[in-house]
């Protein structure tokens, strides 16, 4: 079972980064998540990001037998409580030959300060020929005049004709002279 901690340990200054890292990662990809719990893919995210899971020593599937291990039974996110718990869970696993607190330190020590990075995300692309298309320098014609000079969209006014509701056609040289004829 998992060592018991003294409690002077986790509300430490060291507990408070671990935490803000808990939150960071607890609100990655979901607007609607307040940050004080995590669902599983975030938690395997961040213990891929920070180290805890080597591949080794710890695999994907230990984070995910973990993750449920500690969670509250059909719930699908764990608190910062269940948090701890997990990481001792993991801490003898990855940090084998150490004492327990040893290992734990450790484990808090690769996840203080982190944050989700967006590694394997799609980048906007300039390779070949995109580089020309994306250019508003170059853009002629009806097109041009979406852009101002410093490239910078104009928004609704640039995509819409306006009309000219004055009842003259347009180009017509006498518009406005008909009051002063009769």
């Amino acid at each position: 079972s998992a060592p018991s901690l003294p409690t002077s340990f986790l509300h430490s200054n060291k507990m408070s980064e671990v935490e803000k890292a808990f939150r960071k990662f607890a609100i990655y990809g979901d607007t609607s998540a307040s940050g004080n719990d995590m669902m599983g893919k975030n938690f395997s995210k961040m213990c891929k990001e920070c180290g805890v899971m080597d591949g080794k020593a710890v695999t994907g599937t230990d984070i995910d037998i973990v993750f449920n291990k500690v969670k509250t039974k059909g719930a699908r996110t764990i608190t910062f409580a269940e948090f701890q718990q997990a990481m001792k869970e993991l801490c003898g696993k990855r940090f084998k030959g150490k004492s327990p607190e040893e290992a734990l330190q450790a484990v808090y020590g690769l996840i203080e300060g982190k944050e989700p990075g967006s590694a394997g995300t799609t980048k906007a692309t300039k390779v070949g020929g995109v580089e020309r298309l994306t250019d508003t320098s170059k853009y002629t014609g009806s097109h041009k005049e979406r852009f101002d000079e410093s490239g910078k969209g104009k928004g609704l006014a640039g995509r819409q004709d306006l009309t000219d509701n004055s009842g003259y056609v347009g180009a017509y040289k006498g518009a406005g002279t008909y009051d002063q004829t009769h």
